[in-house]
């Protein structure tokens, strides 16, 4: 069943990517139009008929992606946002009550993950189909609006917005290949045996960086933690869980700074519009220095 449902996601989200495509073919005033339906197309392609293709096929679409992406030829076309004032009226009339479609997402994916077999992911789509419906309800916009809407944000975004899936692949990959390996290789020589400090810097440094790399924690924990924190955190006795915890936060305080982690910085800054790109990034720089520094100090104290 679980499946059958991811199955069913995923062809959902082709066909976003496919109503984007179509979006940025018919727009007649779209800079890169034949680019940008291209990329969209070639994505939805993946996402409903991926596990039939090849893997080498599949390989070979993302790479002519990246090609359309490195030239230029992914742009925004001329759709417009709602009216200003229906947006204004339903703004009064809403409220904070605004938040509730946003928060539904995470109660449903939790209930579901918690409470049935389907998983976490199987909840998040889940949770997005129900925050629709019940944006909708409160806004009572036409539901032909969801498509349109839909496509607009995508092209704002950009190919930015598969930048966290392709970033998942490449630490799993990293992983597979003995990168943590060569790192604990190169660490070993800089860290003198038995020094319980130098290995909780190097562990939450290390997290940071390899995530700022990376632009996902998730994917930098498995690398970093083989090659770091592993021979030079829990060999010396550190408790797992405490450890384990700090060191995957630690390695959010490298997300706040880094483009790569573009769902966290880019996409904000784009979906607001602002002139530099990586506003959000500095902005949260000090804070992010801050609480890395904390990390250290918290797993040395609370770990050992």
């Amino acid at each position: 069943m679980k499946n059958i449902l991811l199955e069913g996601l995923y062809i959902m989200a082709g066909l976003v990517s496919l109503v984007t495509a179509y979006m940025a073919f018919t727009d007649k005033k779209h800079p890169t139009r034949l680019g940008t339906s291209l990329f969209w197309g070639l994505l939805s392609v993946i996402f409903i008929v991926g596990k039939y293709i090849p893997a080498v096929i599949v390989g070979i679409i993302l790479l002519f992606m990246g090609l359309l992406t490195a030239f230029k030829q992914v742009k925004f076309g001329s759709q417009v946002n709602s009216d200003e004032k229906f947006r204004e009226e339903k703004s009064k009339l809403i409220g904070n009550k605004i938040f509730i479609p946003a928060l539904s997402i995470a109660v449903v994916a939790f209930g579901i993950a918690q409470f049935t077999e389907l998983e976490g992911l199987v909840g998040l789509g889940f949770g997005a189909i129900t925050a629709t419906i019940i944006a909708l309800g409160m806004t009572k916009a036409n539901p032909k609006y969801v498509g349109y809407d839909g496509s607009r944000l995508l092209q704002q975004v950009g190919s930015a917005s598969i930048l966290p899936q392709l970033l998942a692949a490449l630490g799993a990959l990293f992983n597979a290949a003995g990168v943590g390996q060569i790192i604990s290789e190169g660490i070993s020589g800089v860290i003198s045996e038995g020094n319980v400090l130098a290995g909780v810097v190097a562990y939450c440094l290390g997290m940071a960086i390899f995530t700022m790399i990376m632009g996902n924690a998730f994917a930098a924990f498995t690398v970093i933690t083989a090659g770091i924190g592993i021979p030079f955190v829990y060999s010396q006795g550190a408790n797992p869980a405490i450890a384990g915890s700090l060191a995957l936060t630690a390695g959010y305080c490298g997300t706040l700074m880094t483009p790569m982690a573009a769902n966290f910085n880019i996409v904000p800054a784009a979906i607001l519009e602002t002139k530099n790109k990586n506003r959000v990034i500095i902005s949260q720089i000090p804070f992010a220095i801050i609480l890395l520094l904390t990390h250290i100090a918290l797993m040395y104290i609370l770990a050992f």
